[in-house]
């Protein structure tokens, strides 16, 4: 299926996008193709991520089994990486686990024993990290690190890939990027222990209104949704 709605939109934002992108490695000596541009794509429509896939964005995030699911059904699938980026319960994950290609939120050992359980071949995940503190997000503390990445050892399938983190909500540039440098550091020394099983040499964060900033911080994944897909409303109006 080709989507040719609101495409003029779309090729301008993505223009914009990869122009940052490029300009926030240059200032930190990077490589734009070191950087992965995530389609967030769970606000809009099937339509929509077909849109971005025509125009050659090849990895699209879903944060719901159920939106995911829905673009599957519809879209050309030719090509594309799936990102599961959300809270993922464990009675979902049978029916996830051999529709994508990476799971950004891997927070809990009884999540990490499901997916062990349920997929034939090793799964990429990134360990998500609540740098911040925040109450109000999803992911294990720094000092459970160490342990945690232990007790992973036990599950075959999981092939930890990375860490993945959210700063917080801020216009404060300093406390953004404390967060991310945090993170790039806990990235670092788990790398250091050579691992088999946990690589862990990526680091996805970075969101449509701090990209650029988790850039120069060293993020690898970066997970874009209304600066690029819109919104379902936009579609509409």
């Amino acid at each position: 299926m080709k989507s040719s709605d609101n495409v003029k939109p779309l090729e301008q934002r993505l223009a914009t996008i990869q122009q940052q992108i490029k300009k926030a490695c240059d200032k930190v000596q990077r490589s734009s193709d070191e950087v992965t541009l995530i389609a967030v794509t769970k606000q809009v429509s099937a339509a929509r991520a077909q849109a971005i896939l025509d125009l050659g964005v090849k990895n699209l995030g879903e944060n719901r089994l159920e939106g995911l699911l829905e673009k599957q059904e519809t879209i050309d699938e030719h090509g594309v990486n799936w990102h599961f980026i959300g809270n993922l319960q464990t009675r979902k994950v049978k029916e996830l686990i051999d529709r994508m290609n990476c799971l950004h939120s891997l927070d809990r050992l009884s999540l990490a024993k499901e997916v062990n359980k349920r997929s034939t071949k090793p799964v990429d995940c990134f360990v998500q990290v609540n740098v911040s503190g925040e109450e109000s997000k999803s992911g294990i503390t720094p000092q459970e690190i160490e342990g945690f990445f232990e007790q992973l050892a036990a599950y075959e399938n999981i092939h930890v890939i990375g860490l993945m983190t959210m700063a917080p909500n801020t216009e404060d540039e300093s406390v953004i990027r404390h967060v991310f440098r945090s993170l790039r550091e806990i990235r670092n020394s788990v790398a250091a222990k050579n691992l088999s099983y946990a690589p862990c040499t990526q680091l996805s964060m970075g969101m449509s209104n701090d990209f650029e900033i988790a850039i120069e911080e060293g993020a690898t994944h970066i997970r874009i949704g209304t600066a690029l897909a819109g919104t379902e409303r936009e579609e509409t109006e």
